[in-house]
């Protein structure tokens, strides 16, 4: 049998939103108040400005952390478990209503493109108190997958 060999691809940021826009399974780090990680599975996506966008709530830890400390880091994934993946760190911010509500409009465009009624939509949002996360890479790994070490390639 084959051996996968692990693979680290760097990039430039054009190629790091081009590698993020078709991924939307993303792991929020943030900081609890007491300075250890506080980790967050979300559904994120890229906003026309190049910032990871990701719809929450005021109350949760995430935005709370955020609002906190705006240093975040964002673990992108494949949908498929052994795809390839990579860490975002950046600047993050919390955007609340009223001012959320277009910046959420944006954020369900990027993952699911348009929305049958986005009246319903913008109410929807207005009705459930959202907000939304924003992030702005400062840094970032290599796009990687996992596998053996290049030594191991016969």
């Amino acid at each position: 049998m084959p051996k996968t060999i692990a693979t680290n691809h760097r990039v430039d940021l054009d190629g790091l939103l081009e590698f993020i826009r078709p991924r939307h399974h993303m792991l929020l780090m943030t900081t609890r108040q007491d300075g250890t990680p506080q980790a967050s599975p979300v559904s994120g996506g890229v906003d026309a400005e190049g910032r990871i966008v990701i719809s929450s709530y005021p109350e949760r830890a995430k935005a709370t952390n955020v609002k906190r400390n705006p240093q975040t880091s964002v673990l992108v994934l494949s949908d498929d478990w052994n795809g390839a993946w990579v860490q975002v760190d950046g600047t993050g911010e919390v955007i609340e209503l009223p001012d959320a509500v277009e910046p959420l409009v944006d954020y369900y465009r990027s993952i699911s493109g348009e929305h049958p009624d986005w009246d319903e939509y913008r109410e929807a949002m207005r009705t459930q108190g959202k907000c939304l996360i924003r992030i702005t890479p400062t840094r970032w790994g290599p796009v990687a997958t996992g596998g053996f070490p290049a030594r191991f390639a016969d």
